[in-house]
């Protein structure tokens, strides 16, 4: 017992290749929207260095698009940093639900997985936790394969101008989607989990109806969290 508890806290460089190598294929389809970010930043005149250099820092699509939209003469620095925390405040629900994994790592290990988490290979690490088997190497290896697909499809985005203008019009913006609902229809089964992503999902429905544009995914984020604490909290009771 001693021994399956240790190697779910466990980071070498065997688990980072092994979940380098299961994101690599859904990686491929990020490229596409690195190019469309590529194009969108240059046609917004940010330099190239710019542009490649917030792809690698940052590493977030939907609020590296958003940055754009703000993008002008004069950027409105305080906007632009609430609507990029706005729409990425989901990654501290993801480092929550981490925790217990990622406390045993040194710091510097600890922050720098933290760095490249997404929503694919978070999803894919907490599904090989749940079973009892290491997610770590699934959460840095597999986010290490999203962030370098993406900085190259900035690159080829920059580099070649038009490549991919439209990747919704190629059904490459629901890949993503579909990915994570077969992560959730893959992983724990019952009603607990069913009414954690029901209340979920209806929140941010209604956030997205009626709530300011991106505020679904933090409401929709915080509402599951909130419902899972508290069925949590109420079976303990019992």
């Amino acid at each position: 017992m001693a021994r399956a508890e240790h190697e779910l806290h466990q980071l070498n460089r065997q688990l980072i290749w092994d979940g380098f190598r299961q994101l690599a294929p859904i990686s491929i389809f990020v490229v596409a929207f690195g190019a469309a970010f590529g194009l969108a930043a240059t046609q917004a005149g940010l330099s190239d260095p710019m542009t490649l250099m917030m792809s690698a820092l940052v590493f977030a699509g939907a609020s590296q698009f958003a940055a754009l939209d703000l993008w002008g003469a004069q950027v409105p620095l305080f906007t632009l940093l609430i609507t990029v925390f706005a729409i990425n405040a989901r990654h501290l629900l993801m480092g929550a639900t981490l925790y217990p994994w990622l406390c045993r790592l040194p710091a510097a290990q600890r922050y720098g997985v933290m760095l490249i988490a997404s929503d694919a290979n978070w999803a894919m690490s907490m599904q090989a936790f749940t079973r009892g088997k290491p997610g770590l190497g699934l959460l840095f290896g597999g986010g290490l394969a999203l962030w370098s697909f993406w900085v190259f499809g900035t690159w080829l985005g920059v580099a070649f101008g038009n490549l991919i203008s439209d990747p919704e019009s190629l059904g490459l913006d629901m890949v993503m989607g579909c990915f994570l609902l077969a992560m959730v229809v893959g992983g724990e089964k019952n009603l607990r989990m069913f009414g954690i992503w029901t209340v979920a999902a209806a929140c941010s429905l209604l956030a997205y109806w009626y709530l300011p544009e991106n505020s679904h995914v933090v409401v929709g984020a915080l509402a599951g969290g909130v419902a899972g604490l508290v069925w949590r909290e109420s079976h303990h009771e019992h």
